[in-house]
């Protein structure tokens, strides 16, 4: 189990983050996934309920390109909604470690932005790949593969403490991206082959990874411009100014 990220900077409160993490769990505790709504009722009824719940906010590719209203909103409600306890626990544990420094380092808007449009696009290239499909997917994997992605750009020799029940829950330091190589692993065994298991297919974890590095790339790159135009001049030559 992944516990915290062994970075010492810290900027702010990451509100950005917490926000995420405050929605996610909310809208999971007041769904029928989490099994603690007495309203969508028990047994066969709450399996109902949670298909149909899964099948309004998620993303089913094949019934997406029929509806245009649809296209544009469910990849954007399905990043919030998670099928089960392992699915938001998983996923919240990964944005906890990695959120914080990432939103420090890129800015509160930039952040939000990035986690926001990785995670629309991968599901939105998933469904565009696999247009046939009726899988229903659900889940914020995309958005923080995109996070995950952002942060190796911007931490590539960043170490991680984290605690291996399999070692007697010893804390060890790792390479930042031998823990994001374990996050890929967890999310394709997590992923299965049941059609009708709600979640986030494979091909939208990679996607949201590549497009998230290039997002900070390409942000750190706009960063790095704009601060070099805005640098003051220094000294003409041979005035005689010394460093103090």
């Amino acid at each position: 189990m992944i516990r915290k990220a062994g970075l010492s900077r810290r900027t702010g409160t990451p509100w950005v983050t917490w926000t995420i993490l405050g929605i996610c769990g909310t809208v999971f505790l007041i769904g029928p996934a989490s099994g603690l709504n007495p309203s969508y009722g028990t047994g066969t009824g709450l399996l109902s309920a949670q298909s149909e719940y899964f099948e309004r906010w998620g993303v089913v590719p094949q019934e997406l390109w029929h509806s245009p209203p649809l296209a544009l909103t469910a990849p954007l409600t399905a990043l919030f909604v998670h099928g089960n306890w392992v699915h938001l626990l998983g996923n919240m544990l990964f944005l906890f470690v990695f959120g914080a420094m990432t939103e420090a380092r890129m800015g509160r808007t930039d952040f939000a932005l990035c986690y926001l449009v990785t995670g629309y696009l991968a599901l939105f290239g998933y469904a565009a790949v696999h247009a046939d499909s009726s899988r229903t997917l659900v889940g914020a994997s995309g958005a923080i593969s995109g996070v995950l992605g952002a942060f190796l750009h911007l931490f590539p020799r960043a170490r991680v403490t984290s605690l291996f029940p399999f070692l007697f829950f010893l804390p060890l330091r790792f390479p930042a991206w031998a823990v994001l190589l374990f996050w890929f692993v967890l999310q394709w065994l997590a992923t299965g082959t049941d059609a009708g298991r709600p979640g986030v297919a494979y091909l939208a974890h990679v996607l949201g990874f590549c497009l998230g590095f290039g997002y900070a790339w390409v942000s750190r790159t706009r960063a790095a411009t704009v601060s070099s135009r805005g640098t003051p001049p220094g000294p003409p030559a041979g005035t005689g100014d010394k460093p103090t």
